[in-house]
C-alpha cells in the first residue's frame, strides 16, 4: 500500500524520532526548572546519531509497521535507546561532565524518549489499520508452493492483517486443485504453475510470492520466466527452513542480495558496543578483583610446585588458537593431544584448586585476555583445542560457537551446563545454548547473564 512512499515514510520515521528525542529532554529540563545549556544541545544530537546508528541493523526504519510486530518494534526501539544510554554515560564520566548535568532531568530524559518513540510508533499503526479498512482493501496475495514454507508464509500474513495482505490461493504443480486442510484452517489450490501465469496475465491478484524449496531450482526458474511479462509484483522467499540460522540477515554487496545465514551478531555497531562493554567493564572487574588475584597467586605458588598461571591453547573467534590464562588448579599443566577433564575428587587437582575451580576465581586472570581482545566477558565457554576437534565431529553446528569471541561465562554455564561432560548429550545441551546466546544477543542478555554468574555460578557445584 506504502510501497512507493518508502524513501518518505523512512524520512519521515527518522525526523519524528529526532523530534522526540530533543523534545523528551527539553521537558526534562523544563520540568526540573534546570537552564538549558548548550552541552544538552550536544547531547540530544549526539543521542540522535548513535540512536540513529544503533537502530540502523534492525527494520525500525525499513517497513517496520509490515515486517515487525509491535512487540519486535518496541523491543528493537529500546535496545537501541539502551546503547544511547550506556555509551552518554560513558562519554559523561570520561569527558568529567556528569555533574553538569541534573540527575533527574536526564533520567526523565532517558525513560521518556523511548515512551515517546513507541507511543508514537503504536498510534502511527492504530491510524495505519484504521485507513485500511476504511479506504482501502486488502492486497490479494497468492503463493506458490504448499510446502512447509508457504503454509508459514501464509498463516504470518493471516495472523497480521495490519500488514494489509490476504492470502488468495495457493499454486502448486504437486497439489490438486479445490480446497485442502492443514491442522486448524484450509486453503485454495487454484492451479498448477501454468495455471498461475494464466491468472497473472490477467491480473486476477496483486502479488506473487514464490516460496519453493531450494532443490526446485528448475521449477522457479520457469515460473520467473513465465510471470517476467506480467505487471504482477512477484517475491522469492528463501527456503532458510533447510537451515540452523544463527543471527540471519538480508544484506547486500555492491547491490547484489545476499542471505546471511550464519552470521556473528558482533558487526558494525554492535561490535562497537560489544568491545566497549568488555573494556569498560574488565576494567572495572579487574579494579575490584586485584587484591583477591595477588592472594591467590600466592597461595598458588606456596600450595604446590609450578607456576602461578596455567595457559593452554583454545580455539577463539574464527576457530584461531588463543592462549587462554587461568590460576593453575592442577598439579599438571596439560595442553598436548590429550587433555583430560576435571573430574569430581580429581587427584590432579589441587586443595586450593578445588576452591578456585568451584568458586570459578582460577579464571580471574582471563579479564587480561579480555582486555587484549582475545576474549570477552561473555561468550561460549572456550574448550581445549583436542575437544574442540572431537566435539565437531559428532555434535552439528559444534564450531558456531566461534562465530563470536569465547567467554569467561556465557548462557550455557547460568543455565547449568558447566563443569565436567561425562555424557555426549551434556556438550549437546551446552552448545545448544551457546548458538541460542548467538541468535539472541544483546547488551541486556550480556548484563543479565554477568548478574545470574555471581549468583549461579560462583555458588555452583559442578565444577571440579
Amino acid at each position: 500500500m506504502f510501497g512507493p512512499y518508502q524513501s518518505f515514510l523512512r524520512m519521515v520515521f527518522h525526523l519524528v524520532d529526532a523530534i522526540f528525542i530533543s523534545l523528551a529532554l527539553y521537558l526534562g529540563v523544563l520540568v526540573m526548572g534546570v537552564t538549558w545549556l548548550p552541552l544538552f544541545t550536544m547531547a540530544a544530537l549526539l543521542a540522535i546519531v548513535v540512536f540513529f546508528l544503533a537502530a540502523g541493523p534492525t527494520e525500525i526504519y525499513n517497513r517496520a509497521w509490515q515486517t515487525l510486530s509491535m512487540p519486535r518494534e518496541a523491543a528493537a526501539v529500546l535496545h537501541a535507546w539502551g546503547w544511547v544510554v550506556v555509551l552518554l554515560l560513558l562519554l559523561a564520566y570520561a569527558s568529567k561532565t556528569s555533574t553538569v548535568f541534573s540527575r533527574r532531568t536526564i533520567m526523565t530524559w532517558f525513560i521518556l524518549a523511548p515512551t515517546f518513540m513507541i507511543g508514537w510508533r503504536v498510534i502511527a499503526r492504530v491510524l495505519i489499520l484504521r485507513y485500511q479498512r476504511l479506504h482501502g482493501r486488502a492486497r490479494r496475495v497468492v503463493i506458490v508452493g504448499c510446502g512447509k514454507l508457504g503454509l508459514e508464509l501464509a498463516q504470518a500474513i493471516q495472523a497480521h492483517p495490519e500488514k494489509g495482505l490476504a492470502v488468495q490461493a495457493f499454486y502448486d504443480d504437486a497439489k490438486p486443485v479445490g480446497e485442502m486442510s492443514d491442522s486448524d484452517w484450509t486453503f485454495q489450490v487454484a492451479g498448477d504453475l501454468e495455471q498461475l501465469v494464466e491468472d497473472a496475465h490477467a491480473s486476477q491478484f496483486d502479488e506473487i510470492y514464490i516460496a519453493l524449496p531450494m532443490h526446485a531450482e528448475a521449477r522457479i526458474r520457469h515460473v520467473l520466466s513465465g510471470l517476467a511479462d506480467t505487471p504482477i509484483p512477484t517475491y522469492l522467499v528463501p527456503d532458510l527452513f533447510a537451515f540452523t540460522l544463527l543471527h540471519a540477515r538480508m544484506a547486500d554487496i555492491a547491490g547484489m542480495p545476499i542471505v546471511s545465514i550464519y552470521g556473528s551478531p558482533h558487526q558494525g555497531m554492535e561490535g562497537f558496543v560489544k568491545r566497549v562493554e568488555d573494556m569498560v567493564l574488565g576494567i572495572i572487574i579487574l579494579g575490584i578483583i586485584a587484591i583477591p588475584m595477588a592472594f591467590i597467586a600466592l597461595g598458588v605458588k606456596l600450595s604446590s610446585p609450578g607456576p602461578v598461571l596455567f595457559k593452554q591453547r583454545r580455539y577463539g573467534l574464527s576457530g584461531q588458537p588463543v592462549a587462554v590464562w587461568k590460576f593453575r588448579t592442577m598439579t599438571v599443566c596439560e595442553d598436548d593431544a590429550e587433555v583430560k577433564q576435571a573430574q569430581r575428587n580429581d587427584p590432579r587437582v589441587t586443595r586450593l584448586g578445588a576452591f578456585l575451580r568451584r568458586t570459578s576465581m582460577d579464571e580471574f586472570p582471563q579479564f587480561f585476555n579480555v582486555l587484549q581482545g582475545h576474549m570477552s566477558i561473555v561468550g561460549p565457554r572456550p574448550h581445549a583445542v583436542v575437544h574442540n576437534e572431537a566435539f565437531r565431529k559428532v555434535i552439528p553446528g559444534y564450531m558456531l560457537r566461534h562465530i563470536v569471541k569465547p567467554g569467561i561465562t556465557g548462557w550455557a554455564q547460568v543455565n547449568g551446563w558447566r563443569g565436567e561432560t561425562e555424557k555426549l548429550i551434556e556438550m549437546e545441551k551446552r552448545v545448544e545454548y551457546d548458538l541460542e546466546y548467538i541468535r539472541n544477543w544483546s547488551l541486556w542478555l550480556d548484563l543479565k547473564i554477568i548478574f545470574l554468574t555471581i549468583f549461579k555460578v560462583l555458588a555452583g557445584k559442578k565444577a571440579y
